[in-house]
């Protein structure tokens, strides 16, 4: 996958899975044209309009058809163009598609695929930048990927498109060019992994935060163990139990503003089954709680950089 950019990685196992099963099928604003950030691109061309099939500017409105179709027995992937218009779709993906599965007691499954792209950077300003992951990752019956490397993304890809049950991609924006791969791509889209070994510092965190981290990391070598996340609803924290009976103290780091629900969770999880293990406070690195900005200078200062990394890794570890 190291050739191949994520959203390469993307189209690719879409490309697979529509090849394998006729079920599959996309629906979404300019999809039949390439979509916004070119998932389908030459699609409608290998498939048609009628399974790669552009919609109105609707969110609420297509949502409703990927459910119906899902429930018909169709696996449709619906191109949520930012995470910002997932409040568009809350009450249908939250109140109807997370719950039917349950409610009808096993009897109907939603298989369906909700493409979407977060975060800030790229000063579009603070209806298309956000990031709601706490939101989605406080409903039963939704599934949570947020791949971090080519590798991951086209398996995540093709693991939510197979689901019987609804699954959302969330997919940072800055990574959707890189070709980086991380350690332990070979392993599976749905379990958290270790991306890098230390002995004094448990850092969690998903999408461009974990390159980050990384690279900030070579300043303590030896002393911050990084986890990619990976599956973010329901949240997978054995491995960061483990972690953090090993090194006392738990870093976590991600976009969205510092009342989300994913961090809280995160944390709660840790102080219920490890608490006696750690050796200082919970600590978290959060983006500012203010809409993002889009001026240029004030975007930068909004969003979780490299230098504002290294001052929490060297407090924590100096507790």
């Amino acid at each position: 996958m190291s050739s191949q950019s994520l959203i390469q990685a993307a189209r690719s196992a879409l490309l697979e899975s529509m090849n394998h099963d006729r079920g599959v099928l996309v629906l979404g604003e300019d999809v039949a044209s390439g979509g916004p950030f070119g998932l389908t691109k030459g699609l409608a061309e290998e498939f048609g309009t009628d399974r790669v099939r552009n919609t109105p500017i609707s969110e609420s409105f297509f949502i409703g058809v990927g459910i119906g179709l899902a429930l018909a027995g169709a696996r449709p992937l619906v191109d949520i163009m930012f995470n910002d218009f997932l409040t568009l779709v809350s009450d249908q993906l939250f109140n109807q598609d997370a719950k039917i599965h349950f409610m009808s007691g096993g009897r109907h499954s939603v298989p369906l695929t909700v493409w979407t792209i977060g975060g800030a950077g790229t000063r579009w300003g603070a209806q298309h930048s956000q990031r709601l992951d706490g939101w989605l990752t406080q409903i039963p019956g939704i599934k949570v990927l947020a791949p971090s490397s080519p590798a991951m993304m086209f398996k995540s890809m093709k693991a939510a498109l197979a689901d019987h049950n609804p699954v959302v991609l969330m997919v940072d924006r800055s990574l959707l060019h890189s070709q980086e791969d991380l350690p332990g791509d070979n392993g599976s889209p749905w379990n958290s992994r270790i991306v890098l070994p230390g002995r004094d510092l448990t850092l969690v965190s998903t999408g461009r935060l974990i390159h980050l981290s990384l690279d900030v990391a070579q300043s303590f070598p030896g002393r911050v163990e990084i986890i990619d996340l990976q599956r973010t609803r329901p949240i997978g924290v054995d491995l960061i139990r483990e972690s953090v009976t090993k090194t006392g103290k738990l870093l976590v780091v991600h976009d969205e503003v510092s009342n989300g629900g994913f961090l809280a969770s995160i944390a709660l999880a840790i102080y219920d089954s490890v608490y006696f293990s750690l050796d200082a406070p919970i600590a978290h690195l959060t983006s500012l709680g203010t809409p993002v900005p889009a001026a240029p200078e004030l975007e930068d200062a909004f969003l979780i950089d490299s230098l504002s990394i290294k001052r929490a890794i060297t407090e924590i570890l100096e507790t």
